[in-house]
């Protein structure tokens, strides 16, 4: 290797370990800014639908799911993770597929508070339904920044 070949040659980037606990930081500020407006979005419904309408519970969860599950695409794409891989076709299908696991997650967890722990009664069924979200969105931190919104290599 000449000395001109060499100079061309960027060196391998070592990226501080405080840069990355402040760039996983900021990751985590992020998810939270975006995830506390789609839990606003998900109680909100959920309250509409249960308390105020009279929908079954387990309608409820599921569409105030939903709900804040479309809400949040647009969050985590547009503002959590916009330095991310470009939206294509097989991003949307992962968070999507991704999210469903994480309402079906949810709708289970939500089940066993409500049902199986007797939950039912309007502060009840607010406690169900926040630890389900809690629990349910440790998963889907974790494969939406693993599998869906992940780095675009050419960016770094």
């Amino acid at each position: 290797m000449t000395v001109q070949t060499a100079a061309r040659e960027a060196p391998p980037v070592i990226v501080p370990v405080r840069a990355r606990v402040r760039r996983l930081s900021m990751e985590v500020a992020k998810f939270g800014v975006v995830g506390g407006s789609g839990v606003a979005v998900n109680f909100l419904v959920f309250n509409l639908m249960l308390h105020g309408i009279g929908r079954a519970p387990m309608t409820a969860t599921v569409l105030a799911s939903c709900v804040a599950m479309a809400t949040n695409y647009l969050g985590f794409r547009f503002f959590a993770y916009r330095d991310r891989a470009s939206r294509t076709r097989r991003q949307i299908a992962l968070f999507f597929g991704f999210s469903a696991l994480g309402v079906l997650m949810e709708s289970v967890l939500f089940y066993a508070g409500y049902h199986g722990a007797s939950m039912a009664g309007p502060i009840a069924s607010n406690i169900a339904k926040a630890l389900s979200i809690v629990l349910a969105s440790a998963f889907r931190f974790l494969v939406y920044r693993t599998w869906v919104f992940q780095h675009d290599a050419r960016r770094e």
